[in-house]
């Protein structure tokens, strides 16, 4: 696929996103109030939307207790930006070093002229070289796909569904609405309450996922050396368990290359509730690529 059409795609699945956070905000609000219920609650879901465009990065920065570093606090690293960078046909990101010994890294802000690349002081320590452009390679291909903006949207759209779901669910348990009023019935309700997080979560997920595969594979060609990230991402995975990453979270859990959170060990049913593909098959397609 090319450039123009990846650009595309995750521009409609932005729009997508966006459009399915209003329409179920419209339709809780219409649940729990009526016509006004779901005017006010559109209106809630356009000030979402606007603000996770707009700050989503500086948000995550801040979580991760991120700073920005120059070329003389990190000369290997602002290096390989640069370089790869330019190869991607990026403008150069402003980069970050997260204050932790567990080897990490992500990418974030809301298109290419605003982009970040953030990694953890654990990262520069036990990777080589060729690994860590591996790493930055794999986080620059986010950056140029620009598909960090959709993965930011659809992990806050799972959140914020999430939370509505429990607000429907204990307003129909505790009798808030009766079957004849105007918005809908306690049983439409109860169903909305419980599909709509479950249904959202697994769309976010299989997005994460999907996210993944297509950046470990633009990684390895702007690079053009798939097995150092197949080498870095072995030796993440492994260092993840004997360092466990102190700032960890479910909420930008799906923005790091390997997942910051426990292992999943899943099977293949709960894989679906994974944020990333097992690291097993990620190497294997990585090794394909020679």
């Amino acid at each position: 696929m090319t450039k123009k059409l990846v650009m595309t795609a995750n521009y409609a699945r932005t729009a997508l996103l966006m459009g399915v956070l209003l329409a179920l905000f419209g339709l809780v609000g219409h649940l729990l109030g009526g016509m006004q219920g779901m005017a006010f609650f559109i209106g809630i879901g356009l000030l979402m939307n606007f603000a996770m465009y707009w700050f989503s990065d500086r948000i995550a920065l801040m979580s991760h207790h991120a700073q920005e570093v120059g070329p003389t606090e990190a000369p290997t690293l602002h290096r390989i930006v640069a370089r790869l960078a330019e190869r991607a046909g990026v403008p150069r990101p402003h980069v970050y070093v997260i204050p932790s010994n567990s080897p990490n890294a992500f990418a974030t802000g809301r298109n290419p002229e605003h982009a970040v690349v953030a990694v953890t002081e654990g990262l520069m320590t036990i990777l080589s070289e060729r690994e860590l452009e591996g790493v930055v390679a794999h986080e620059m291909s986010h950056i140029r796909n620009r598909d960090i903006l959709i993965a930011t949207i659809a992990a806050a759209v799972g959140g914020i569904i999430g939370s509505i779901g429990s607000v429907v669910r204990w307003t129909a348990l505790l009798g808030g609405r009766r079957d004849d009023d105007e918005g809908g019935g306690l049983v439409g309700m109860l169903v909305l309450g419980i599909l709509a997080p479950l249904i959202a979560l697994l769309v976010q997920l299989a997005i994460s996922r999907s996210r993944e595969y297509g950046a470990d594979a633009t990684g390895a060609a702007i690079c053009g050396d798939p097995d150092a990230l197949a080498s870095a991402l072995g030796r993440l995975e492994d260092s993840k368990r004997a360092l466990p990453y102190e700032f960890a979270g479910p909420a930008t859990a799906h923005l790091f290359i390997v997942n910051p959170l426990k292992s999943d060990g899943l099977g293949a049913l709960l894989t679906l509730f994974s944020t990333h593909p097992p690291i097993e098959e990620r190497i294997r397609r990585l090794r394909a690529m020679r």
